[in-house]
């Protein structure tokens, strides 16, 4: 009976009076409660909008959050996502750059351009866009989305190009890279930790090597996620569940701790952790979306020389991350381990939701 109302699928409603066109999308209604359900089609409202079709979008571990409510910006109807690739149907009359037909990424942060934060290259707070797909407006997780500032919020595909491998550049490469990997300001021969080996701790993996750490040690309690994290240039695994990672961490580095530690999980516990084992002079990188208090624990690091930084991606790194893709040096589509229908969402959360048990890193839902 649980599972029903946390899963129901609302019936079809017609049109009224046949005026309004509609189209299937995934709804938030509260905590551990969501639908497939027919809702209206997006339509241009402002000059600088455009209409996209979805043609391939996935499932993000923030959704996982927004869903057990740790988001309160997102309310009750809300169409969910922000990642995604499709083809513009329809532009407004100010979008210069993009025209109907064209393929294009959806970047998961909205930016005017214009605004002081867009001009410090901050688009995640633009005053008029930042983080808002999937969360204060409609997302992606649907047919059809509409795209705000539409000129400074896509990105052109390339002809030819993997258009699944793009759905990464949506958020999760360029999050990884700039949140853990550029904040941390990981260097050539440092010794990081990323604690937590999902998708994002695997983009902040990836990313990483561009430059050159002498060790990268992941932390998860997930097996199969550590060991796809040894094959994408992991240097040590730790699985905390049965082993004790502080020790662990500080038998490798001599009793030094790390000079990176990389959050990527969102929970109190593991921003614990990476207090525990960063080192003298070291950078704890957050990532991870918090939903409840952390304890800071001053009393160990206020003469530790420790910088810790918290960030919400701004999509700043997208074209140099588009450029490293097509040149093979990334190849996100690795991160790809199960493919659903657009309409098999439902499912799709739950194989992403229990990721442990179906060895699952990243869902691809395409348009059906």
């Amino acid at each position: 009976m649980e599972a029903l109302v946390e899963t129901k699928i609302a019936k079809k409603n017609p049109p009224v009076n046949g005026a309004v066109k509609t189209m299937k999308a995934l709804v938030y209604h509260g905590p551990g409660n969501k639908a497939w359900e027919d809702k209206p089609k997006p339509t241009i409202t402002k000059p600088t909008d455009a209409i996209v079709k979805i043609l391939k979008t996935t499932i993000c571990g923030t959704d996982l959050h927004i869903m057990k409510g740790d988001v309160p910006a997102v309310t009750d109807g809300r169409i969910i996502g922000h990642e995604g690739v499709g083809i513009i149907e329809e532009v407004g009359t100010s979008v210069s750059n993009f025209k109907k037909g064209d393929h294009v990424i959806i970047s998961c942060i909205t930016s005017c351009g214009k605004c002081e934060y867009c001009k410090k290259g901050m688009y995640s707070h633009c005053e008029d866009g930042g983080w808002i797909l999937g969360n204060l407006i409609d997302g992606t997780q649907a047919e059809y989305v509409r795209i705000p500032h539409a000129d400074n919020s896509l990105y052109p595909i390339p002809a030819g190009a993997d258009e699944e491998a793009l759905v990464m550049l949506s958020d999760i490469l360029p999050t990884g890279f700039e949140c853990g990997v550029l904040n941390g300001q990981v260097k050539p021969g440092d010794t990081i930790a990323i604690v937590g080996s999902g998708p994002i701790g695997i983009a902040a993996l990836l990313t990483a090597q561009f430059y050159s750490p002498a060790e990268i040690i992941m932390i998860d309690m997930d097996e199969n996620r550590l060991n796809v994290a040894k094959t994408f240039g992991a240097t040590q695994i730790i699985n905390s569940t049965h082993e004790d990672a502080i020790k662990k961490v500080m038998n490798l580095t001599n009793g030094r701790g790390v000079d990176v530690a990389i959050e990527a999980v969102g929970v109190p516990a593991t921003f614990e952790l990476c207090q525990e084992i960063i080192g003298a002079g070291g950078h704890i990188a957050n990532i991870g979306v918090h939903g409840k208090s952390v304890t800071l624990h001053l009393e160990n690091l206020w003469s530790k020389n420790i910088t810790i930084t918290t960030r919400l991606v701004d999509t700043v790194t997208t074209p140099l991350l588009l450029k490293t893709v097509q040149s093979e040096k990334l190849q996100p589509s690795r991160l790809i381990t199960h493919h659903f229908r657009l309409d098999q969402v439902m499912e799709a959360y739950e194989t992403f939701g229990n990721a442990a048990k179906e060895k699952a890193l990243k869902v691809i839902l395409t348009a059906n």
